[in-house]
């Protein structure tokens, strides 16, 4: 499964590199958290099938979730089949949180 790592998130981010960056938790999740990665777009997971066609293939796609597991892999695997060069973030927002990266408060 291809994947990437908080360090080369951070390294594509500062690259200013094309790609784009979704937030694939759950909406409670994300409400609870209140929190994402700057330049997130956030994806319903449970509605995927009704946004999967908005996401370029012309650019890497890096997914995250709460964890990592099975939210942000199952929809990299997904995008993949669809063509996307989609990548999940090892450890997902927290593994983000928990190397001191920077969150923004989300738009309620």
């Amino acid at each position: 499964m291809s994947h990437v790592t908080v360090p080369e998130l951070a390294l594509w981010q500062s690259g200013q590199l094309a790609f784009t960056l979704l937030d694939v938790r759950r909406a409670d999740k994300r409400s609870a958290d209140g929190d994402e990665i700057a330049g997130t777009q956030w994806r319903d997971p449970a509605r995927w099938l009704d946004w999967k066609d908005e996401i370029p293939a012309s650019q890497p796609a890096i997914v995250y979730c709460a964890f990592g597991h099975e939210i942000s892999q199952g929809l990299t695997a997904a995008l993949r089949a669809l063509g996307v060069d989609a990548r999940h973030l090892e450890g997902g927002i927290a593994a983000w949180r928990d190397a001191a990266r920077p969150v923004q408060a989300i738009d309620r």
